[in-house]
């Protein structure tokens, strides 16, 4: 057995890329338009799993749009994505500039959570040892829910 893509519905394909590529930094290795089924999937891999999921096409995040609109709710089932990132105080900042909602700041240096346009709780993880606490991260309180 081995772990091939987990599919996240998106309301807004442009939104969500947006969201995954240029803010998160994951990459789009595949892209299927089906006229007949009216949607469109588009497959992301994380920049270290590239080369891997263009030649095995996993592991992936697999976004799925509609093209005719659909009211997407979330449900406890789905808990989250998990990535690990080089360093988690870099990205945060990052996302923070493009406008994404750090809900749980990475206090200890070791663990953050944000949410997609769409909803979709995401665990960034620090690679290796925790980094030192550091501000403004430590004196960051959690906002909303991831």
């Amino acid at each position: 057995m081995r772990y091939l893509h987990t599919m996240v519905r998106v309301a807004n394909l442009d939104t969500a890329l947006d969201f995954y590529c240029a803010k998160l930094g994951l990459t789009e290795t595949r892209r299927v338009d089906s006229e007949a089924g009216r949607f469109t999937l588009v497959f992301l891999a994380a920049p270290q799993d590239v080369e891997r999921a263009q030649a095995e096409k996993a592991p992936v995040v697999e976004l799925t749009y509609n093209w005719d609109p659909e009211t997407y709710t979330g449900g406890r089932n789905f808990g989250h994505l998990a990535y690990e990132v080089d360093d988690i105080y870099a990205l945060c900042a990052k996302l923070q500039a493009g406008g994404v909602v750090i809900n749980r700041p990475p206090r200890d240096g070791r663990m953050a959570f944000i949410r997609s346009p769409d909803g979709v709780s995401i665990e960034l993880l620090q690679k290796g040892e925790a980094l030192p606490p550091a501000e403004p991260w430590v004196s960051m309180k959690n906002i909303g829910a991831w």
